[in-house]
């Protein structure tokens, strides 16, 4: 388990992360996500000991990890998967890792058959391919069998099928009652992922909790309607506190009404609509509402020229 106490780390003037407050639990996949510059690194560092709190404090099972009597066994981490020994292989670098903690060697070969490494294990390093340096980095963290994992950004330069596989795996570790603490910039897959979330922005906390509260508290009640008749009744349905967009000549996304007001709506006035689907927000919509204010830099709204260039 991780928990996070009023955690404050200043460089200089810089106030990088801001008295946060969260938990990591045991048996749950706990997403941490925050713009660019939010803080996110500097609080896994923090957890782990590589920097100093300025106030507050990080614990793993109840104690600060530099206090852990078997590292390794407590938390694996993966946080830059470049720091390895470029000139030595995938199996030379598990191998010294595991003299140096008292790990058996038949679990070397754990990790490497279980990071799919097999037929690149006797290739030097210096030569793997960003996701054969991410397969490593997540075999160096699983080497001791921890009890708490930190991932940050696990499935950075992984093919499709790598994606996939960290997801199970990250899964499946949770499932064992292992506490899972991973960073992702990709929505999708920490939708798919994550049982939990922890998002923060320019150093504060945002919010936190089960990644299902978080969607469904930002949202308005969205409904997708399809009719022959989507002009007719988007007239109808327009009104202070209703937006109605077209999607296409026959759908509309209506927020404001719930599916029963659309349908009596339809009904009275003789509209025939074939579907009705309440639609909640994804974690990507949520997520940007949540941190519209948290982004460092913001980039050039693209849509209106893409759309200016359709109506030439």
């Amino acid at each position: 388990m991780i928990q996070v106490e009023n955690l404050t780390k200043r460089y200089g003037s810089k106030l990088a992360v801001d008295d946060i407050s969260f938990e990591a639990k045991p048996g749950r996949v706990t997403g941490f996500l925050g713009p660019n510059g939010s803080g996110k690194s500097t609080t896994m560092r923090m957890i782990l000991g590589l920097d100093t709190p300025t106030s507050g404090r990080a614990l793993v099972d109840g104690k600060p990890y530099s206090h852990a009597k078997s590292p390794m066994s407590t938390v694996g981490a993966l946080l830059d998967a470049k720091a390895v020994h470029r000139g030595r292989s995938a199996q030379n670098h598990l191998k010294a890792m595991a003299a140096t903690h008292g790990i058996p060697t038949s679990r070397v070969n754990e990790v490497i058959s279980m990071t799919g490494l097999e037929q690149v294990a006797k290739r030097k390093v210096g030569g793997f391919s960003l996701g054969m340096g991410q397969r490593l980095g997540i075999a160096s963290a699983l080497l001791a069998d921890p009890r708490t994992v930190i991932f940050d950004e696990p499935v950075n330069g992984l093919d499709p099928e790598g994606v996939s596989w960290v997801r199970n795996l990250c899964r499946y570790l949770a499932s064992e009652g292992r506490t899972v603490f991973l960073s992702s910039h990709l929505m999708s897959e920490m939708a798919q992922t994550a049982d939990d979330l922890v998002v923060i922005g320019k150093g504060r906390l945002i919010t936190q909790g089960p990644i299902s509260e978080i969607i469904s508290g930002q949202g308005e009640v969205r409904t997708m309607v399809r009719t022959d008749s989507a002009q007719q009744l988007s007239t109808l349905l327009a009104g202070p506190t209703t937006r109605v967009s077209h999607v296409d000549p026959n759908t509309l996304e209506v927020t404001g009404l719930d599916a029963r007001q659309i349908a009596q709506a339809a009904f009275d006035n003789r509209i025939f609509v074939y579907e009705l689907t309440p639609r909640e927000l994804s974690l990507e919509e949520a997520y940007m509402r949540l941190t519209q204010s948290s982004v460092e830099y913001n980039s050039a709204d693209l849509s209106q020229g893409a759309a200016a260039q359709e109506a030439k």
